[in-house]
């Protein structure tokens, strides 16, 4: 039992060792590449802690090899398209000019009830605000709405913007110095600005953060 323990606390960390290696993606993001090699890790981890009398090594080296293979396999998708649309396809239009391309979308085996809830997650409850909806080889549905669906801009009312990039400064009490290097601000400037807030210090402060309108907004710890 001890041994199956240890294992499986070894291989916990080697593969998140692997995947870090990797390269950072989210679970929703995966492409096919990711998904297969992901799930066959998963499996070769899994036979020397189901079978504690298997060497390590009967998991290791199948992890190494996949890892070495995904990352030759996306240097090829850096530097081909044939290979990156081979390996994980090319993104699909199933909405062009307001209507459904119905050859494409039978092809994907993509359904019309599919297209409407994924169009309702973005936000869009109606077909008529869409213009083009393209389907991403990851499965994401990426929208481009109508003139006079899309979201008001400055520029439509005749003003410009600030010029202010968003920014966090404080999460739970640390000063995300990186970010007020961005937003041009100092530690000095930062805890005046708290102060007015009613903070004494960064101690008290859950969530500090600024607008592309260099508005503040602050939460104090509970």
């Amino acid at each position: 039992m001890l041994t199956v323990l240890l294992r499986t606390v070894f291989f916990y960390f080697f593969l998140l060792l692997v995947l870090r290696l990797m390269g950072k993606r989210e679970l929703g993001s995966l492409g096919p590449l990711e998904l297969v090699i992901t799930f066959i890790m998963a499996e070769a981890a899994a036979i020397p802690i189901e079978n504690p009398e298997r060497p390590l090594v009967y998991g290791i080296i199948p992890i190494l090899t996949l890892m070495a293979l995904e990352l030759i396999l996306s240097k090829l998708c850096l530097i081909s398209a044939t290979w990156r649309h081979l390996i994980s396809g090319r993104p699909t239009v199933v909405i062009e000019n307001g209507r459904f391309v119905v050859r494409e979308m039978r092809r994907l085996r993509y359904t019309i009830n599919d297209l409407l809830e994924q169009l309702r997650q973005k936000g869009y409850d109606s077909l008529s605000d869409v213009d083009t909806a393209i389907l991403e080889s990851n499965g994401e549905l990426s929208v481009l709405p109508k003139e006079a669906a899309r979201p008001l801009r400055l520029a439509d009312i005749g003003l410009a913007g600030s010029g202010i990039k968003p920014c966090v400064l404080v999460i739970d009490g640390q000063v995300q110095k990186e970010d007020l290097a961005k937003c041009g601000i100092d530690e000095a400037a930062l805890h005046a600005l708290l102060q007015r807030h009613g903070c004494r210090h960064t101690g008290e402060v859950l969530f500090a953060g600024m607008d592309n309108m260099g508005k503040v907004f602050v939460q104090r710890k509970e």
